[in-house]
Parts: C-alpha cells; structure tokens; sequence
C-alpha cells in the first residue's frame, strides 16, 4: 500500500453562484432601457441581413419605446440590414409618421406593426421578414408540425392568417392580422411570409429564425418522405420547456455576442 501513487489530486468544482450566466439585463432609467433595446434591434438587423431573410426594401423589426409606449423605433426604409447602426433607427408614432431619425419608414410595415403593438400591449418587438422558406410554408397555407424540438416550441401557439389581400395598407388590415394573432407568439401570414413577437427584441428575432428554420426542416422533411408527428402530449411538454420567452432570449445571447464582437461598429 506504502508503494501505490495516489496521483494528483483533482481540482474542485467551481460553486454555482461563481458561475456567469446571462439573464435579461434590468435597466436603472427609461434612457438606459430605450439605448438597450436600440442596440439590440441595431444588431437583429445586421443577423437577419447575414442570413439573408432582407429581399428588397421588405422587412423590418420594431422595438417599442419603454417611455412613449405607442411610438416605436425601426430600421429606416432602404437601408441594407448589414449597415444599420443605432443611430441611423427611426422612431415612429403608431401613425407611422416619424418622431425621431433622419429616414422614412416603410409605410405598409407599420400598418401591420402598429397594429399588433396596439394589440398586445405585453409585446415589446415584432419581426417580420419575406425569408424564403417562411414563405414557402406560407404558399402551402400550412402551419408548422411538431416534428422538432424546435418546432414545439410554436406547438398551439402560432396560427394562420388566411386571407392574402397584397400589401397591407391600411389599419383594419393590420387590425385583422393582429387579431389571428391573438395571445400567440407567432403567425404564418398566407402567401406572404412569417411574423412573430416577444417581450424582448431578442426573443422576438430568435422566435423569427427560429421559425424560419422549423419551416426550412418541414419542408425538407415532406420533400424526402413522410414526417413522424410528436405526441400531443409530449409537443406540449416540450412546449412549455422551451417556448417561453425567456428560454428564447438566452437562445438568442450566443447570436448578439456574435454580431457585437465582429461588428461593433453597429452600436454607434
């Protein structure tokens, strides 16, 4: 026994409460949380332009204000994703006329943002981009099917707007769109494209790629043979395990580290 080496002893764990983890930050005044979430919907541009969901002037992202709750900040009509900073964001009324910000908006965009906004008061960002295999799986008229984890995470809680009418320019359009909505985090508006929300503009962008792909796997699914559908019962287990807003938010943090280390330039 005196001859056997007991080798190196092995290190101890770290405790938990040393451990970095990270959560939604809180913000100390309403400047703090509106430069928050400028800076956030800065960098949800430049990752929607990077995975090419920009098609033309088509597309955009709004943050509501944390002080003038029924004005709104958006990326400025014709300006590429991939060059959005914070300080080129264009603050607009409900109206769609601009308060602050030196660009237009895109006029059909708020029709429909506004709206929803106005409807769901608890939503804080709503994305919606013409991505080719959201519209894809919006020309089938077809919901997602639970055949993912990640397409549970939408499992009873997207819907179909069914009516295609072109572009919507005016409110009781908007109106409409947002009441198929409703409660939901997400919609696949029919031959148009997806649209979804969150409490954060980070949830909501994870919630619009996130849907993007589940849309991209179905149809790739369908295309090579016939999916398995998940139980009822474990697609809402999964559910409520991952689609909450706040499980989206931490999805999405490894996305923004990304974008702010190698474009920082957007934050100015």
């Amino acid at each position: 026994m005196h001859g056997t080496p007991l080798g190196p002893t092995p290190p101890m764990p770290v405790p938990t409460e040393k451990l970095h983890f990270a959560m939604p930050p809180m913000h100390d005044s309403v400047e703090e949380e509106r430069r928050h979430r400028k800076e956030r919907l800065a960098g949800a541009l430049r990752i929607f332009g990077r995975l090419g969901f920009e098609d033309g002037v088509s597309g955009h992202i709004t943050a509501r204000d944390p002080e003038f709750t029924d004005c709104f900040w958006v990326n400025p009509f014709g300006m590429p994703f991939p060059h959005v900073t914070v300080s080129d964001l264009v603050l607009a009324n409900s109206d769609g006329q601009v308060l602050d910000g030196r660009y237009h908006v895109n006029q059909a965009a708020f029709t429909v943002h506004s709206q929803v906004h106005a409807a769901r008061p608890d939503v804080v960002a709503v994305a919606h981009c013409h991505s080719v295999h959201g519209r894809a799986l919006s020309a089938l008229g077809e919901l997602l099917d639970p055949i993912t984890q990640e397409s549970c995470a939408f499992y009873e809680d997207h819907a179909l707007y069914e009516a295609y009418t072109g572009v919507a320019v005016d409110a009781e359009e908007g109106r409409r769109i947002a009441a198929a909505l409703g409660s939901r985090k997400a919609l696949v508006l029919r031959n148009h494209g997806l649209l979804t929300v969150g409490d954060s503009v980070d949830a909501a962008a994870w919630w619009f790629l996130s849907m993007e792909r589940s849309s991209q796997v179905q149809l790739l699914a369908r295309a090579a043979g016939r999916p398995v559908l998940i139980d009822h019962r474990a697609a809402v287990a999964t559910r409520e395990q991952l689609g909450g807003d706040l499980v989206a938010w931490i999805n999405y943090q490894p996305l923004w580290q990304d974008i702010t280390r190698s474009e920082p330039d957007l934050l100015t």
